[in-house]
């Protein structure tokens, strides 16, 4: 006897410790009544009359469960590592007429710092001789690079595309804009409330009332029965506490929510915690990025507008050809749409002006290739409606005459208005999009998709005061993004949703939801796997409140023993799994589904609809081009 409850306090004492010294410690700051004192007193009561596997197996399944939302909650830390990473470790310094190579935080406002193509500008600045092409997605998410002059503002994490470049530095390292949006992770973080869970709540209630119950039914026979006797009475008061030990709930709850994680995850969706299914189900706002998110996040061509006397192939043909020379994005997605149309042409005599465009000789013809101002400058007059277009454009000149444009754009995916109109079938009341790119895009998309409200050429800070806005106003939100530039957002959010096949690090790391496939209609399959979760987990707790509440009542009667409870436990337990699997047969493709085994699983491919001008490198797909001389 010594042996076994030595063998089974050593276990009780390595799973059981921590929740004791916890209800311990609550007790001098007035949460006396909490899950903790509740495990304590029921498994100590195990004890005391010799049950000690109960005892042991309530601590086990608690503190397991605990383990589980821990680690959840951890992952969060790792996305401001993630963020560290992206800024320059080291900068080139031009100090009298000589460069030398320093940290970052070493470099004093009024120095002249060196950018070569592919690096990382590392403090904010002006750039001290134009122009040059940037690729703004740290900053921005946006897809099309920024072409900026001689004296216009340049920002920390801006990567520089083309040529070699100077930029007066005009703020600290500690004051950069990416240095900003660190901070405002780590705030994030911090402001982010965790969400009770059910158990915590719960015993709060539970508790008083069980302990209370307890000491009255040791106190009250002595004034009402005849024989009384103490030792028997608190004998009956033990098992009553230990009948009363939630341990049905303790393995069912959990249960429930894993088996939710898991159907999301079979789905492509990953779920970062139980208290995230919860938390999915109660949202009345979503707000989402643009680029990425809900586009592709690619270039496409999009319209080809031939002049007068030239047809649409003859277009595409000559401009086709030129932009086989230049490595831009937008030039890029020419090429591939003019395909074969482009090849076996002659080019020559090609010049690249910054800024500007393209210029050749292609077949023998003069061909201009780039943004008006290209035409600006070789005095080629063009219809005025072309500065009206929104899009990214290709305006060309053949000879000397204005020949049409090209317009080169992001597409939406193509469930994207399919998710809109899901979300708001399934309650969501207010869809927002916010995004870096130009508003006039913005509104453009947004009308297409059906999306209530949207704001456009917002930096990071912007969205997050956005986001803050409409939690002060009471509503429960998700944010869903893709880029870095999205981590503080997406921090902050009630519920923060990263796209994971093309998501950043950070933003991935950041989030409480990651789509793995990219599809934005996996945000209303979340929710509907969240509802049937929530459905689930409350069958299973009122199948054992109900049984707990008939063996507590013979229990107290003395009609139930140990072996009773532990009978009514256990069973509970088995009926509590084998519906908590029922989550992961569930088909959750369509609204209004839930409770049909699907004839196939519902997982998309990873990284569908990316073919349009892959292989591009996140650096430019993310970063307007030297064609379009705007900003984003």
């Amino acid at each position: 006897g010594y042996v076994r409850l030595l063998w089974y306090g050593v276990a009780f004492l390595l799973v059981g410790w921590k929740v004791i010294r916890s209800a311990v410690q609550s007790i001098p700051s007035g949460n006396i009544f909490n899950e903790f004192l509740l495990m304590s007193i029921a498994t100590l009561g195990a004890f005391a009359i010799g049950e000690y596997p109960e005892g042991v197996a309530v601590m086990l399944f608690y503190t397991v469960g605990e383990l589980f939302q821990d680690a959840a909650v951890n992952r969060a830390k790792r996305s401001i590592r993630a963020l560290l990473e992206i800024q320059a470790t080291e900068v080139t310094v031009i100090r009298n007429g000589q460069t030398v190579v320093l940290d970052p935080k070493e470099v004093v406002v009024g120095d002249t710092i060196e950018v070569k193509p592919g690096e990382k500008v590392a403090l904010d600045g002006t750039l001290a001789k134009g122009p040059a092409s940037f690729n703004t997605a740290a900053l921005t998410g946006e897809s099309v690079p920024q072409t900026k002059q001689t004296g216009e503002v340049v920002l920390a994490g801006m990567v520089n595309l083309e040529s070699l470049i100077q930029v007066a530095v005009t703020a600290n390292y500690k004051d950069t804009k990416l240095a900003k949006i660190l901070a405002m992770v780590q705030d994030a973080v911090g402001r982010k409330a965790k969400t009770q869970q059910f158990i915590t709540k719960f015993a709060k209630v539970y508790t008083p009332i069980v302990v209370l119950l307890a000491v009255l039914l040791v106190v009250v026979p002595y004034f009402v029965v005849d024989d009384y006797v103490f030792r028997n009475w608190l004998y009956r008061a033990l098992v009553f506490l230990v009948i009363s030990c939630p341990c049905a709930l303790v393995i069912s709850i959990p249960l429930g929510y894993f088996g939710g994680i898991g159907a999301a995850s079979k789905a492509g969706i990953l779920f970062k915690g139980s208290n995230f299914l919860d938390l999915m189900r109660e949202l009345d706002t979503v707000v989402m990025d643009k680029t990425g998110t809900l586009t592709q996040g690619v270039f496409a061509v999009q319209q080809v507008q031939p002049a007068a006397g030239l047809d649409a192939p003859r277009l595409l043909r000559l401009v086709g050809a030129l932009e086989t020379k230049s490595t831009h994005p937008i030039a890029k997605a020419v090429v591939l749409h003019a395909g074969a149309a482009a090849s076996g042409v002659t080019v020559d005599q090609v010049e690249e002006i910054a800024g500007h465009g393209l210029r050749g000789k292609v077949d023998g013809r003069d061909v201009l290739a780039g943004n008006t101002k290209l035409l600006t400058k070789f005095s080629v007059a063009y219809p005025t409606e072309v500065d009206q277009v929104l899009d990214s454009i290709v305006v060309a000149a053949v000879d000397g005459k204005y020949a049409g444009y090209l317009t080169v754009a992001d597409s939406p995916k193509e469930d994207a208005a399919r998710t809109v109109q899901e979300l708001r079938a399934d309650g969501i009341t207010k869809i927002v999009m916010l995004s870096g790119d130009k508003d006039s895009i913005t509104q453009r998309v947004a009308k297409e998709l059906g999306i209530d409200e949207a704001h456009g050429g917002l930096l990071p800070e912007d969205k997050a005061r956005y986001v803050q806005e409409y939690k002060d106003a009471g509503r429960k939100l998700a944010f869903v993004g893709d880029g870095v530039n999205d981590a503080p957002v997406v921090a902050l959010a009630d519920v923060g949703i990263a796209m994971g096949g093309l998501g950043s690090d950070a933003t991935i790391e950041t989030a409480d939801v990651v789509i793995q496939t990219d599809h934005p209609s996996k945000i209303a399959t979340a929710r509907r796997i969240a509802r049937a979760t929530h459905r689930v987990v409350w069958q299973n707790i009122w199948l054992a409140f109900i049984v707990k509440g008939i063996v507590l009542a013979l229990g107290a009667g003395g009609l139930a023993t140990m072996w009773e409870a532990v009978f009514a436990d256990v069973g509970v337990a088995l009926l509590a799994i084998l519906n908590a699997v029922r989550i992961q047969r569930m088909d959750y493709s369509t609204p209004g589904t839930g409770g049909t085994p699907p004839a196939a699983p519902a997982v998309l491919p990873l990284k569908a609809n990316l073919s349009v001008v892959e292989p591009m490198p996140r650096e430019l797909r993310e970063g307007p081009h030297h064609h379009n001389g705007q900003s984003a």
